[in-house]
């Protein structure tokens, strides 16, 4: 039986420069790093974002852009802050589509390693009832 979900990995090709975004971008927390340690087949790095444990793992065989991402819960009050962040780390915004007149802000970026991140200010439940007038 399923019981949640477990992680999310990430392939990078820069485990450092990606724990830098994910601590000013996600306010991540660190909570290992095998370093040069060779018991894993990949250097690595483990988060906390947000109740989360997300894995990044470097690789040079990384991504190419797909609309597969992962969506973070933020609020309202929070989306000119995070839209600075993301600026001041010259990370690509990618354009972001209103289904309903209803439905609530969602900003797009990508990585350095092509990575889609959405965060989202509507709640599962309000989405719903929006879509529902359609």
């Amino acid at each position: 039986m399923i019981e949640g979900l477990s992680h999310i990995t990430f392939t990078v090709r820069n485990v450092e420069k990606t724990a830098e975004l994910f601590n000013k971008i996600f306010n991540a927390e660190e909570v290992y790093y095998n370093g040069e340690r060779k018991h894993s087949l990949f250097k690595e790095r483990f988060f906390m974002i947000g109740g989360q444990f997300i894995s990044v793992i470097q690789d040079r065989n990384t991504i190419n852009r797909t609309y597969h991402h992962v969506a973070f819960k933020i609020s309202n009050s929070d989306v000119e802050s995070y839209l600075e962040k993301i600026k001041d780390l010259d990370l690509e915004l990618k354009t972001s589509m209103k289904r309903s007149i209803d439905e609530e802000y969602s900003i797009y970026f990508y990585d350095y390693d092509n990575n889609l991140f959405e965060l989202h200010t509507e709640t599962l439940k309000k989405g719903l009832e929006s879509y529902r007038k359609l």
